[in-house]
């Protein structure tokens, strides 16, 4: 069967977020005739979500039933979103930057790698990313929180909770503020104000910020062309050359029909997994081992970071149920200056619902009945409860990394992919000192504050992951340039979470969009 051919200046793969930050930017700066494929579907259904959060609430059902492809999966994975929007369609809407720290680890530490690029550089994009998402926020202590520029918006407003959580944790001499969120507080954008209903993965009102927004704006102005159901199983090359000629795709609603993107310069924006997979499953003779891969480094250095927690009673009142996804920041150990002993993390502050809620059965098992559901309820709240969180980076291995399992295929008979996730060296040895640092920090803010520890943790995860496709100034250690671009093939770009060089201390999302803009202006100026 003859391919349809679509033709292009740019192709970018992938509709997540960092596709629209690109989408949209190369959009405003060129004439490029631009289409996005996504391998998913298009759910741009707004006036359905209030439908959607109430079937959630009553029923625990996804809100996003449509957000997947079936057997489209890997070992290892963390999320099977694959539409437009992608994982940012049911994001917490959580924005914080990383910190100067975090890009010269190596350099001021002794630990991992430098990245290519300095904090300084991309402070521009991250002030872009928040202007395009929609961030609300503000900022901690000058020293802690660089930046050069106000919020767009105003902080989402702190809760009775959180105002008195603050005055509790702050007895530390720990300084704590409102967590930067893309919720918006005033109309921005064509879209509406935050109305607190903390159902936050579902947004029934358009306020959090999801990148189908873009992609519709894009649509109705005519900037790009969006193909969906339009699943990329390899790029191939031009003949005698290095440069990326097509994409070989299948049309998934036309079970069989292959399709043919050609363009001058391709975007791979498909997230951790999907944008090493590709360039994997694009083996050739003169790239036996994948696009991009004459290093060796493609689907390695995955990365990300590891979540420490404590749930804390503490002696105040408060009121579960009140906007309870809002939190409380501080860098101040993102920051820690000169240290003997390297040890850096976040730390978050949130209103605790853990066994506060109402009850039908006592301790001893006896069922409550009337008013006693009432009185065990009010007894059981008289007390405050509060969750603290800990994000610490995690130095990645060279083995941490994604292949190509041929146990287990798509029904196109691609081999998915399996991820493994390796701690370095130097970060295995660090870990117990690192978790014994963040409980001090907990026991600190408890002991200054009053209150008990309930219990505390750490999740043996990565949270909020990376790399597969690391960017450096090294063609032989990495995959990517400084702006994204294949060190093999000069009109092959990869951007967003692939291409990070460490996991940070923060959630990383609104640094993979300021990565993708900082990539746009070199793409743009090549289209």
């Amino acid at each position: 069967m003859r391919p349809r051919v679509v033709e292009a200046d740019v192709c970018i793969i992938g509709a997540g977020i960092s596709a629209a930050m690109v989408a949209e930017k190369i959009s405003e700066r060129t004439e490029s005739r631009i289409v996005v494929v996504e391998a998913g579907e298009k759910i741009f259904n707004l006036e359905d979500r209030f439908e959607h959060r109430a079937r959630y609430l009553a029923y625990g059902e996804n809100p996003w039933p449509d957000d997947h492809i079936r057997g489209q999966t890997a070992e290892g994975i963390q999320s099977r979103s694959m539409c437009v929007g992608g994982l940012a369609l049911h994001w917490g809407g959580t924005v914080p930057r990383f910190t100067p720290e975090d890009f010269r680890l190596n350099s001021m530490y002794g630990v991992g790698d430098d990245w290519p690029f300095d904090y300084d550089e991309l402070e521009p994009f991250y002030q872009e990313a928040e202007e395009r998402i929609g961030v609300a926020g503000e900022r901690g202590p000058a020293e802690l929180d660089l930046r050069s520029e106000p919020y767009p918006m105003p902080a989402a407003p702190l809760s009775y909770n959180l105002l008195e959580l603050k005055e509790w944790a702050e007895k530390s001499g720990i300084p704590f503020w409102a967590n930067p969120v893309s919720k918006n507080t005033v109309p921005y954008r064509g879209r509406n104000v935050c109305q607190r209903c903390d159902t936050c993965n579902i947004c029934p009102t358009g306020a959090k910020y999801s990148p189908d927004f873009t992609f519709r704006q894009l649509l109705a102005d005519g900037r790009i062309e969006l193909l969906t159901k339009t699943l990329v199983r390899r790029l191939e090359l031009e003949a005698d050359s290095d440069r990326i000629e097509r994409a070989v795709a299948v049309d998934r609603e036309r079970p069989g029909e292959p399709v043919e993107i050609r363009a001058r310069e391709f975007v791979i924006a498909s997230g951790y997994v999907w944008s090493a997979h590709l360039l994997l499953l694009s083996e050739n003779s003169r790239f036996p081992d994948g696009l991009a891969n004459r290093s060796g480094m493609v689907g390695r250095y995955l990365t990300g970071h590891r979540p420490a927690s404590a749930f804390v009673e503490v002696p105040i009142k408060l009121y579960p149920g009140m906007y309870s996804s809002h939190s409380l920041l501080s860098k101040a150990f993102q920051r820690p200056g000169k240290l003997d002993r390297y040890v850096r993390h976040d730390l978050r502050i949130w209103t605790s619902t853990t066994g506060r809620s109402p009850r039908l059965r006592d301790d001893s098992g006896r069922l409550l009945l009337g008013d006693e559901v009432m009185a065990d309820w009010r007894e059981r709240t008289n007390t405050g409860a509060a969750r603290l969180r800990a994000y610490y980076d995690v130095i990645p291995d060279r083995d941490s990394r994604l292949t190509l399992d041929p146990g287990l295929r798509n029904v196109w008979g691609d081999p998915m992919p399996r991820l493994t996730f390796v701690d370095a060296p130097e970060s295995v040895e660090l870990r117990e000192h690192t978790e014994a640092s963040i409980h001090r920090v907990f026991d600190r803010i408890v002991q200054a504050g009053g209150g008990r520890v309930l219990r505390q943790g750490v999740q043996n995860v990565y949270d909020h992951p990376g790399g597969g496709c690391r960017m450096g100034d090294d063609p032989t250690t990495s995959v990517v340039d400084r702006f994204g671009r294949s060190h093999d093939h000069e009109n092959l770009f990869v951007v967003g979470a692939p291409t990070v060089v460490s996991g940070g201390c923060a959630n990383g999302t609104l640094t993979f969009s300021a990565m993708a803009l900082r990539s746009a202006e070199v793409i743009g100026k090549a289209g």
